[in-house]
């Protein structure tokens, strides 16, 4: 069938199954437009700046587990989604990124909105495209979902030409892919996957280390399986938050810099690590001479390239994390002896009484870890979180009760300020029968702030709850720890009015200094219908704790701040 190259854009995209694209239109991209105006098989949500696109992408492929889809022009249209490749990238995230390019004929003379988009995003992306002839672009198409969902997920970017879009072709549409240069590892090695299982049954205190790629591999029923079997005590990186469920006794909680104290001595004291789909992230390791020092390692991972690239391991496991526990549960089940690790799980216990996750209560300031717990009380499980970037990323990690995968869904790797409002557009989108709560600051918030309008106009309900302090908070934590209190560039006082800025782009907003004010507010956000502000004052001086200073050992954390 021959059809023009927009077309064909087109025709992929309803051929995968995609029912939602984000973007921003431009010149480059302008035949792809054009077309996405002639169809209704997918619904395209125009956002206000292209990383919002890219994020809510992402936010919708996080929640949904499916490939997310942003559609961008060329020059400063692509550019401006660079950040959003990248927080994809560290994350894992399957994307395809479809960006338009100058013609032809003009790449390398500095065309009016040129860049050198493959260039530029070869260090973000898992694979990219410049599509050169109308003859590839279903092949190359077909090959950027593949390659975003397959093994490591990731995003990949395709790069099209503008008159390839406007040139005709023939569409064939392949139904597979055979890339003779990538070929994903699922099984794993029986042989190595034995050793391990062997190492597990002779260890004395063995721990679970639960990584974002049990989320990715969807294996969390295989391993809180493993986990109840054996009754070996659990941590979750901040990426695997939910996959053992807020309630279950084997969580020992989350570990690295501001992990439980907890879960950080249960790192430093284990003698055998069970790493599943978690690739040793220095948040993670802190100082790496000295972290667990006396245990070997199973690392179990689909990328080989995460194995081995910090720390020695004594069992490489090369594979899909579902699959590997599911052959580790074959082969351990009649040998495990629960019971083996008494012990080991009574002394974490015993270090989860004497410095449990707490924070110290007020009446008279709102204190934002209780805006997270209270959110956890009175939404729980029905909701999907979200968060921006710094101290209310972290209190939400550490205080809100996460019971599913999926759940959680913040920018991990990169760290990216401007995130969570975006990526929960995208969720929302994406899971509309849940509630969707975006927990952030008031630095955060206003790196994507334009969304607001996005959401109004689409009519998709984000709640955003805004943990005030007045400052960037994070690092004027380090500041007050590490710099003398020097707090340069981290004040935050001057304000816009945010319940005036919600409804004046058609949303709703409320100013909340109380606890009763809070309760009040989240009730009628859930009813309103609409996007949502909720300013939240709270204490200006608050700190997440515990912490590991940067470069520090991760059994020396600070516990209490000399202030308070």
């Amino acid at each position: 069938m021959k059809m023009s190259g927009a077309q064909m854009v087109c025709e992929a995209i309803i051929a995968e199954g995609v029912k939602t694209v984000f973007g921003y239109p431009g010149g480059a991209i302008m035949n792809v437009y054009d077309e996405i105006y002639k169809q209704n098989a997918f619904k395209h949500i125009l956002t206000r700046h292209e990383q919002a696109a890219v994020h809510a992408a992402d936010g919708y492929a996080r929640a949904t587990g499916e490939v997310g889809v942003a559609m961008v022009t060329s020059g400063p249209g692509f550019t401006n989604a660079v950040t959003g490749l990248a927080t994809a990238y560290m994350d894992s995230v399957p994307l395809v990124v479809i960006s338009g390019q100058v013609p032809l004929s003009l790449i390398g003379t500095d065309g009016f909105q040129e860049v050198d988009a493959v260039g530029i995003s070869r260090p973000c992306t898992k694979h990219n495209y410049l599509v050169r002839s109308i003859e590839d672009l279903p092949r190359i198409l077909k090959e950027a979902f593949y390659i975003a969902r397959s093994g490591r997920p990731g995003p990949v970017l395709v790069d099209i030409p503008k008159d390839i879009t406007g040139e005709m072709g023939e569409f064939i549409y392949p139904d597979h892919v055979n890339l003779p240069t990538y070929k994903p590892r699922y099984k794993g090695n029986d042989r190595q996957i034995k050793k391990a299982v062997e190492a597990i049954v002779k260890a004395k205190k063995p721990l679970l280390y639960i990584g974002g790629g049990t989320v990715l591999s969807n294996a969390y029923q295989e391993v809180r399986e493993f986990a109840e079997l054996t009754q070996i005590p659990t941590v979750e990186t901040l990426m695997a938050r939910g996959v053992m469920g807020a309630k279950n006794p084997l969580l020992v909680g989350m570990l690295g810099m501001h992990g439980s104290y907890a879960a950080n001595m249960a790192m430093s004291e284990t003698d055998l690590i069970i790493s599943l789909g978690a690739r040793f992230d220095d948040r993670v390791t802190g100082k790496l001479s000295e972290f667990a020092r006396y245990a070997d390692i199973i690392h179990v991972d689909i990328d080989p390239a995460n194995i081995g690239k910090l720390v020695d391991v004594d069992y490489p496991i090369v594979g899909d994390v579902k699959t590997v526990v599911n052959k580790m549960l074959e082969m351990i089940r009649e040998k495990v002896d629960p019971d083996r690790y008494q012990v080991w799980r009574d002394i974490l216990a015993r270090y989860d009484e004497l410095h449990p996750l707490s924070y110290t209560d007020s009446d008279e300031v709102i204190k934002p870890q209780w805006v997270v717990e209270r959110v956890g009380e009175l939404v729980g499980s029905d909701a999907i979180i979200t968060s921006d970037v710094g101290q209310h990323q972290m209190w939400t990690a550490q205080f809100y009760p996460f019971d599913r995968p999926r759940q959680w869904i913040n920018s991990g790797g990169l760290g990216t300020m401007g995130y969570g409002f975006p990526a929960a557009i995208g969720a929302k989108v994406g899971v509309p029968e849940k509630t969707v709560i975006n927990f952030t600051g008031d630095g955060s918030i206003l790196m994507n702030v334009q969304e607001l309008v996005t959401a109004a106009e689409y009519g998709v309900p984000v709640i955003n709850i805004i943990l005030n302090n007045h400052f960037l908070g994070m690092v004027r934590q380090w500041q007050t720890f590490f710099y003398d209190k020097r707090y340069s560039e981290t004040d935050l006082s001057y304000q816009p009015d945010w319940k005036k800025l919600a409804e004046a782009c058609g949303g709703a907003g409320y100013d909340v200094t109380t606890k009763a004010e809070f309760d009040e507010a989240l009730r009628s956000a859930m009813e309103g219908g609409k996007v949502t502000f909720i300013n939240v004052a709270v204490d200006r001086f608050e700190n997440v704790l515990p912490m590991v200073p940067a470069g520090g050992a991760l059994y020396n954390m600070l516990l209490e701040h000399k202030d308070q």
